[in-house]
């Protein structure tokens, strides 16, 4: 998948994530309350992402989803489930990425690179990865618990540099572990910086410079 094709694929997620309930609801009074909840977590993770948890209040989410402060208590009971909502599912839409390039039937070593490209467009384009990425650097602030950062990804990286050190892509002796964990470190120190420095303007180019340095090239 291109640049192109993967920005595309972004934007069309974020306008059908709340489309379709993942759990099957029946009744125009429930579709109601799926599609309240949706704005409602929309709204948390604009608020969040611009913010910050700790400035952010549920009135302020009331206001941003266009709806009153009693129907954000009617799913969520406070601003910490807000906010553990929204991690989970920054979780979520990296899981869904990881799923399609999975499923793109690509090499080992291609689906890494497709899976760090497709990533920064999410976190240069979608507000609600923007919460998740700034509500895991406050995690200390917020008095609930969010899912672990980092473990799921960097085992996905592992899967698909065994595979490619199986298949003859790699040398022998490189690390799996290893080159994942530097992958990992490396990625989202340059989301941090980019989103610091330029607003995750110039994050495509940072996550190619860091393809071109740190993962190995298929040997011939």
């Amino acid at each position: 998948m291109d640049t192109m094709a993967a920005e595309s694929s972004s934007r069309t997620s974020r306008l059908t994530r709340y489309a379709t309930p993942r759990r099957k609801d029946t009744g125009l009074k429930q579709e109601r309350a799926v599609r309240t909840r949706g704005q409602v977590l929309d709204a948390a993770a604009e608020a969040f992402a611009t913010r910050g948890f700790p400035a952010v209040t549920v009135m302020d989410v009331a206001e941003l989803a266009g709806v009153t402060k009693g129907a954000v208590y009617f799913h969520f009971a406070n601003k910490e489930a807000l906010a553990q909502a929204v991690a989970e599912e920054f979780y979520h839409l990296l899981g869904v990425i990881g799923q399609e390039v999975q499923e793109a039937d690509l090499s080992p070593l291609d689906a890494v690179s497709q899976l760090l490209v497709r990533t920064a467009l999410a976190f240069r384009d979608d507000t609600m990865v923007q919460a998740g990425a700034r509500l895991q650097i406050e995690r200390s602030l917020i008095g609930a618990d969010l899912p672990m950062p980092y473990l799921g990804y960097t085992e996905s990286l592992v899967t698909w540099f065994q595979q490619a050190r199986e298949e003859g892509q790699l040398p022998t002796k490189t690390d799996p572990d290893v080159t994942a964990r530097v992958l990992v470190s490396a990625f989202f120190g340059a989301q941090h910086i980019s989103w610091v420095l330029h607003d995750r303007a110039d994050i495509a180019e940072r996550v190619q410079e860091i393809l071109d340095t740190v993962v190995p090239r298929p040997l011939k």
